[in-house]
């Protein structure tokens, strides 16, 4: 009942984790990029191969998840789908599937952003290990991992250096002060 629930919950959570940038989208339409890190691109392949391997039905016969690693799932999903909401809508028109910025950019530190510098990518992360709590074997979520975090650290290199490029004056000491995207480390 408890595995039901957790997986019921976990889709919940990624259809309204994907909800929280419709409304950026839809603002982010019409906006001129004026530099764009391609390289940001190979993170998203990363990224996405990441989520394949805590997706794949790859598992011993009669698995199943402990109770309390249920239960840990089931309160990482809602907390990453609320971070990913709010990132998303300070952010606002400057969200970009791929790193860019636009031609009136700023340097978003208000909300999420105050504490990590990159609350989506935490708020994916959060995703990502509550569907492994919920559904994965222990092989596939240490595969799927060091895919998700390689390719998150791909991205986060990208937009580092746009918004260094763009915000010499004030992005080092942002970034000196405020975390990549796990409060407390890097």
């Amino acid at each position: 009942m408890l595995q039901t629930a957790a997986l019921v919950e976990l889709v919940l959570c990624w259809v309204a984790w994907a909800l929280a940038f419709v409304e950026p989208r839809k603002q982010a339409a019409g906006q001129n990029v004026s530099a764009r890190a391609p390289a940001s691109k190979g993170g998203i392949i990363w990224q996405t191969l990441g989520f394949a391997f805590v997706w794949a039905y790859v598992r011993p016969v009669g698995f199943e998840m402990p109770r309390p690693v249920l239960i840990a799932s089931m309160i990482l999903g809602p907390a990453s789908t609320a971070l990913a909401w709010a990132a998303a809508r300070h952010l606002g028109k400057q969200w970009r599937f791929e790193a860019a910025l636009v031609e009136d950019h700023e340097l978003i530190q208000t909300g999420p952003y105050r504490w990590i510098r990159h609350p989506i990518y935490a708020s994916m992360l959060g995703m990502f290990l509550a569907t492994a709590l919920a559904r994965t074997w222990w092989p596939m979520t240490v595969a799927g991992l060091i895919a998700f975090l390689t390719g998150t650290e791909i991205r986060i290199r990208a937009e580092d250096r746009l918004l260094a490029g763009r915000f010499a004056d004030s992005f080092p000491a942002y970034r000196s002060r405020v975390r990549a995207y796990v409060p407390f480390i890097r």
